[in-house]
């Protein structure tokens, strides 16, 4: 008899509480798919399917690009693999296509753990451990912990890579509200080009809410606005619902990305918001890049959460 075929994105681990319900797989501890009710709040994929456009990836030990993938950490220069080969750089980090193990679960969670060994370009040591949790009132919780369990200082950078969705339309008439003073801009590689900008007076200014209408975005973002309790809170409205995003201490920059790139099935139907510890390029500009020394222990979280009348 022959054996049942695997997913190509592995276990599947299913959660919830109260409305909400979320998926999260064996691959790279990626969120697949999360919903209120009958509601997508993300744009989800196929369980047999490659994640498409990094869709709910988590970036570890760095979010984004590394300029051709070369950089000098600890008096060593490295290199990396370009992972962008059309574009010529390492992103979105090391640990995506990589099998997560099962460290715990429960109804409204599940905590993947992964054992980050020395490899070319970085040969470093880090344990992770990602936990996913719902609750019925503020919706999902993401923790992302990393312990250095080398015997030498590492680089360390983390984001996640959500497409919110809040209608199954053109994000166009969406109303945006982005809590960001500056905004960083890019060459047609994905790399920054000088120094964060102030967004007044231009398309990029959504600290008061607007309409998406026809900006295009694919940037970082900066100069976070936090309310007491440290969380920089990003709101997107639509004809299906209003969602929030929260992104705790330590995420000091946020991607919003259009899609406008993608393919027709997916240009411009969700936004990207990807919190992150660190800009791109960061490996090489050491721009809020976290060295963690042997032993030392971080731990990032960020949310999401369905508004309701």
């Amino acid at each position: 008899m022959a054996e049942p075929s695997s997913l190509l994105t592995g276990t599947q681990y299913e959660i919830s509480a109260g409305n909400y319900r979320a998926t999260v797989t064996e691959l790279g501890a990626n969120l697949r798919a999360l919903a209120y009710g009958s509601t997508p709040m993300i744009a989800d994929y196929h369980a047999d399917e490659v994640p498409p456009a990094g869709a709910g990836e988590l970036l570890v030990p760095w979010p984004n690009r590394v300029d051709h993938g070369r950089y000098s950490f600890g008096g060593q220069d490295l290199q990396l693999d370009l992972s962008e080969p059309a574009n010529g750089n390492a992103i979105h980090g090391l640990t995506r296509w990589t099998a997560w193990q099962l460290v715990a679960t429960a109804q409204d969670s599940v905590e993947l753990g992964l054992q980050l060994l020395g490899r070319p370009g970085y040969p470093f040591c880090l344990s992770l451990v990602a936990r996913y949790r719902l609750t019925a009132t503020d919706g999902l919780e993401v923790t992302v912990t990393a312990r250095n369990a080398g015997s030498r200082p590492a680089p360390y950078g983390t984001g996640s890579h959500p497409y919110l969705r809040v209608g199954s339309g053109p994000i166009d008439e969406c109303a945006l509200r982005l809590p960001a003073d500056r905004w960083l801009a890019a060459d047609d590689r994905g790399i920054p080009v000088g120094e964060p900008q102030d967004v007044s007076g231009t398309a990029f200014d959504f600290r008061e809410g607007g309409r998406i209408g026809s900006t295009a975005l694919d940037h970082a973002f900066t100069a976070l606005g936090r309310d007491a309790a440290g969380r920089a809170w990003v709101g997107l409205a639509g004809s299906e619902g209003s969602l929030a995003l929260w992104a705790g201490a330590g995420y000091h920059w946020l991607q919003a990305f259009t899609g406008d790139t993608l393919g027709p099935d997916r240009r411009r139907r969700a936004l990207a918001i990807e919190p992150m510890t660190c800009p791109p390029n960061a490996f090489v500009t050491g721009t809020d890049l976290l060295a963690l020394e042997p032993g030392a222990i971080v731990t990032h979280q960020w949310g999401l959460q369905a508004l309701r009348s």
